[in-house]
């Protein structure tokens, strides 16, 4: 069964040095790797890049009280794939409908940069997910970091799936579909490299492939 790593986890050295900084400067945040939000038999697995510090890492679930969140649940909502209330906490009534969100890291990274040997740490918990997630349709990956994650624990060279918003990776080996976007980031929309309009293209096009 899928285990998602807890406190306990002391793979990577950054990552936990930088925790401990942040568990002294914020001692009632989550400050710990943050667990996939959803169901586990969802058709759709989003995976992002990692928690935020004054995000997931405060609150304990993914894109939760950050601006990516603000973007990404209230279109999930609008086409049907979450319900109840988004009020940036781990207990309001906000829930995903056929959708698990998770991060190809799960701790915190300084600079919110995560390290290639951090990627590789943390795909132990990704396929193992992965694997468990028996309904699986679509992965949306949020930016190339996720996109790479994905292909390195799946299994495909990455120079076969060049990452473009918009694109869709067919992984045949899985029987699934990977769906590429940019990040829901406040840097993203603040310089329009991605759009409200063209998210919701990206979770539109998602909603009709599960209606098929």
């Amino acid at each position: 069964m899928f285990v998602c790593p807890d406190k306990k986890c002391l793979k990577c050295s950054r990552l936990l040095a930088f925790r401990a900084e942040n568990i002294k400067k914020f001692p009632d945040y989550f400050n710990a790797p943050v667990p996939s939000f959803g169901p586990i038999d969802a058709k759709v697995l989003i995976v992002g890049l990692a928690p935020g510090l004054n995000g997931a890492n405060k609150t304990g679930r993914p894109f939760t009280n950050d601006y990516a969140g603000d973007v990404l649940y209230p279109i999930l909502k609008k086409h049907g794939l979450a319900k109840g209330n988004y009020e940036k906490r781990k207990d309001d009534s906000f829930e995903l409908v056929d959708v698990r969100i998770t991060n190809s890291v799960r701790c915190v990274p300084p600079q919110n940069k995560v390290t290639g040997d951090e990627v590789k740490s943390c795909g132990t918990y990704l396929i193992n997910e992965i694997a468990e997630m028996k309904n699986l349709k679509v992965i949306l990956t949020l930016g190339s970091v996720a996109h790479n994650a994905i292909l390195g624990v799946l299994g495909y060279k990455k120079a076969d799936f060049k990452f473009a918003h918009g694109k869709i990776h067919k992984l045949e080996k899985h029987n699934l579909l990977m769906i590429n976007s940019y990040h829901t980031s406040r840097y993203n929309i603040n310089t329009g490299v991605l759009t409200y309009e063209m998210f919701d293209e990206i979770i539109a096009n998602i909603k009709k492939i599960l209606t098929k």
